[in-house]
């Protein structure tokens, strides 16, 4: 016979890298919170984004907390691509994930909070980093005022009934014309729910797929400045 004396579990933590850049005269100006996609770390999405940091701004990047284990055995762990958060499909088990996701991102906004001056706060997600920016900015409209999601879907359905009060969040969803990972149809019906409920959102499609091409960026630049930041 074999007894189990105690079920249980505990906590592990890991170190989770961020970097926070600032550019254009010192004084009150933007945060801007940029999110990578799944297997990625944030080096490779810095470079990524790179001419958006012409923006006049705080630029905080923020690395995922779920390693991907890289089956190459020649790549250093610092090198390895990152995951946002645990789905198996479950959507109870998605939202309490990003929602976990969420808070860690929050933590590292309030620890530097102190240290920049910061009078706007935009969220930057792609595909996996856009849907749990648009988590994070629902949740947290009280902190967010504009949303870049690129390549992903907002997840207005487990907001239903509260939608109302974020509607100061300025949004701009962009999506490639041939994304076959993530459609753009069912992005596009969230954005015209959320014009229906008042936002300022749009939806535009783009000549391309679903990897971040410079495109994207080039369109997030035009959006920003068209929103009232500044560039360098």
């Amino acid at each position: 016979m074999r007894d189990v004396l105690i079920s249980g579990s505990t906590s592990f933590k890991i170190q989770v890298p961020y970097q926070l850049i600032e550019t254009g005269e010192k004084g009150e100006k933007p945060l801007i919170v940029y999110l990578h996609g799944y297997n990625q770390n944030i080096e490779y999405f810095r470079k990524k984004v790179d001419s958006l940091l012409n923006i006049q701004a705080y630029h905080l990047f923020i690395q995922a907390p779920y390693p991907v284990y890289n089956t190459s055995r020649n790549t250093e762990l610092s090198k390895w691509g990152r995951a946002w958060y645990l789905y198996d499909g479950d959507q109870e088990q998605f939202i309490k994930s990003m929602e976990k996701a969420s808070v860690f991102i929050e933590q590292i906004i309030d620890l530097l909070s102190g240290e920049i001056q910061a009078n706007r706060l935009c969220v930057f997600g792609y595909s996996m980093g856009g849907y749990l920016g648009g988590y994070y900015s629902l949740s947290r409209y009280k902190q967010v005022n504009d949303l870049v999601m690129v390549g992903s879907r907002i997840k207005t359905e487990a907001f239903e009934g509260k939608l109302e009060l974020a509607r100061h969040i300025n949004i701009c969803a962009l999506h490639g014309q041939k994304d076959e990972s993530v459609y753009p149809e069912p992005q596009k019906k969230c954005i015209e729910l959320l014009k229906e409920k008042g936002f300022n959102a749009s939806f535009k499609l783009t000549k391309a797929g679903h990897q971040l091409e410079p495109v994207f960026i080039d369109e997030t630049r035009k959006w920003l400045i068209s929103s009232g930041y500044v560039e360098c």
